[in-house]
Formats: structure tokens, C-alpha cells, sequence
């Protein structure tokens, strides 16, 4: 690196240990070829080998070897750092690494002893409920709670995003605290809470609807008759795990209560699948079919909600 004192900062780089002597012996030339007036009058030349194989050259220039006026006088500084990958220490942090990674204890074993907390926003939806000794979790019923409270009438509401630095905030709250209040102040605007629940679901390592499920409900929303498509996606719904069936049966009633307000929150069946249908269902792995998927994943979210009571009813209905 070489800084002058006018502020102009160039970097050389190089893993040749010969290139990097090559430019110190040029800079060392150019120096000495100055007019004998402009050379060192004392300067100092160190070259060293440092521990961390670095390789350092300092070189200060005087211009004058009276003192000048300071507006006469000049300092140029060289340096010229080289890092060479010593592949014997490299190795020696490598087995450190190994070795520290081998005796670290396990996320369970901290959890266990209290060190660490059990997540609510990352983790996998049954370990959630399993926690919680439910088949919904917690903070989808308060945030649920919450919106049908005071938000069944906000225009916009799961369209419109919250302040994303007080969601944060929220979800910290959330996998840090045991309490929820989500009548405190704090969270007073809704949409921070809808943007949390949207959160929650978009976090799930594996989504709402199992990976496993993707393609059936896709085959099952390409049928052409309405009702053997509803028929169909019933099916699917009743074969899920407990925990997804539960919270997703959950989720699309309170759903369907905001679309049942849609002349007031603008929020309609559509509009809620355009929301609810990427962060609900995604496939494995995405394939260039992303924009085709998008559609049936809205698509599902829609009927779903508009075909509520004969996808979630009992036998009977």
C-alpha cells in the first residue's frame, strides 16, 4: 500500500514473494533517481519479515534537509504489505477449528440447560407446537386475535407492510419473551402485526403446506370441474400432519373474515392469495416455472378461502 500525503492511497497485491521485491526495488529506484535536492535527508529504510508474513517496507521522503516552511515541506510514506498463505498455520487453524466445532455442545444440550431459548420464528412448525404442547402455536392466535380486534376494517390490511425495524423488533420480543402483550403501545400498528404473522410463516423452515404437498395441490387446482377440483384439494388438506391442518384451518377462517370485509379493507379472496399464496406454499426447489407457480400458489390460497366451509367442513357438510 502506498498513501502520500496528499491523501492518494494505491494497493499492490501479489502471492509472489519475487514480484513483491521487483516493486519494492522499483519505488526504491524511482526514489533514488530524484534530483539530488529532493532526496532523503534522513530517512529511514526498514525491510522486515513480520510473524504474520507480512512483509513491510516504510520509506519516509524529506523533501528539504533544513526545515523548510511548512507550506514547502513534503513526507511521502510507502508501504507495502504482502500476505503469504503459510500453509502450515493454515493447517494448524483448521484442526483448532475442528477441534473446537467437535467439543462445542449441541443447540439441544444449551436449550436443556436454559443457555439458549427455544425459537418461535426459524423453527420447524411442529417442534413449535410440540413445545408449546398445541397444535397451533401461540403467537398465531394472539396476532390472529389482534387483527380480528382491531384491524378487521384497516384499509389494506396484510397488503399494507408495517414498519419493518418495529417487526424486528416484535419477533425479538417474541423468541426472547414467554409474555406477549400485543394491546402494549408499542404495537399499535396493526399492520406491524400482520407483517410479524406474514413473517412467521415465511420463516418456517419447511412452509404451511409441506414440501412433500406442493405438486398434488398444483395437480389438484388444474382440474377443470369445480367440484371435483374442491373435492381434491380436501383431500389433501385432510391428509396433512396435525399441526399444519390445525393452523391452516385457523388461518383461512380468520381469513375469510377479512375478505368478508372487503367493500370496508379493500381485501378480497384475490387479493388475499396474492398475499398469502408464495409465503403459504413454495416448491423444494425453485425451478424456472417461478411465475406459472406463482399463479396456481394465489390460485389455491383463493379457492381455499372461497370454499372454506365444504374444505374444511366435516364429512356431514
Amino acid at each position: 500500500q502506498i498513501t502520500t500525503v496528499s491523501g492518494n492511497e494505491f494497493l499492490l497485491q501479489s502471492d509472489a514473494d519475487f514480484l513483491i521485491l521487483d516493486w519494492f526495488r522499483a519505488i526504491k529506484n524511482a526514489i533514488d533517481r530524484l534530483p539530488k535536492e529532493q532526496r532523503i535527508a534522513s530517512g529511514n529504510l526498514e525491510f522486515k519479515l513480520r510473524r504474520s508474513s507480512s512483509i513491510e517496507l516504510l520509506h519516509n521522503l524529506d523533501t528539504e534537509s533544513k526545515e523548510p516552511k511548512p507550506e514547502h515541506r513534503k513526507s511521502l510514506i510507502f508501504r507495502l504489505n504482502y500476505s503469504a498463505s503459510d500453509t502450515n498455520d493454515r493447517n494448524r487453524v483448521k484442526s483448532r477449528l475442528k477441534k473446537f466445532i467437535s467439543r462445542r455442545p449441541s443447540l439441544k444440550t444449551l436449550q436443556e440447560k436454559g443457555l439458549i431459548k427455544d425459537q418461535i420464528f426459524g423453527s420447524h412448525l411442529h417442534l413449535v407446537c410440540e413445545h408449546e404442547k398445541s397444535t397451533v402455536p401461540q403467537f398465531v392466535r394472539l396476532c390472529i386475535k389482534a387483527v380480528e380486534k382491531r384491524g378487521l376494517d384497516v384499509d389494506g390490511i396484510y397488503r399494507v407492510s408495517g414498519n419493518l425495524a418495529t417487526i424486528q423488533k416484535l419477533r425479538f420480543v417474541v423468541n426472547q419473551e414467554e409474555k406477549l402483550n400485543l394491546d402494549d403501545s408499542q404495537w399499535e400498528d396493526i399492520h406491524v402485526v400482520t407483517g410479524a404473522l406474514k413473517m412467521f410463516f415465511r420463516e418456517l423452515p419447511e412452509p404451511l403446506f409441506p414440501y412433500c404437498f406442493f405438486e398434488q395441490f398444483v395437480e389438484a387446482i388444474k382440474i377443470q370441474d369445480n367440484a371435483t377440483r374442491i373435492k381434491s384439494i380436501r383431500s389433501l388438506v385432510k391428509k396433512l400432519p396435525r399441526p399444519n391442518y390445525d393452523t391452516m384451518k385457523i388461518l383461512f377462517e380468520h381469513l375469510q373474515k377479512i375478505a368478508a370485509k372487503e367493500s370496508v379493507n379493500l381485501m378480497s379472496t384475490q387479493s388475499l392469495g396474492i398475499v398469502f399464496g408464495p409465503t403459504l406454499l413454495r416448491p423444494e426447489k425453485e425451478t424456472g416455472n417461478m411465475a406459472v407457480h406463482m399463479l396456481y400458489q394465489n390460485q389455491i390460497v383463493e379457492l381455499m378461502l372461497s370454499e372454506y366451509s365444504k374444505i374444511f367442513g366435516s364429512e356431514e357438510d
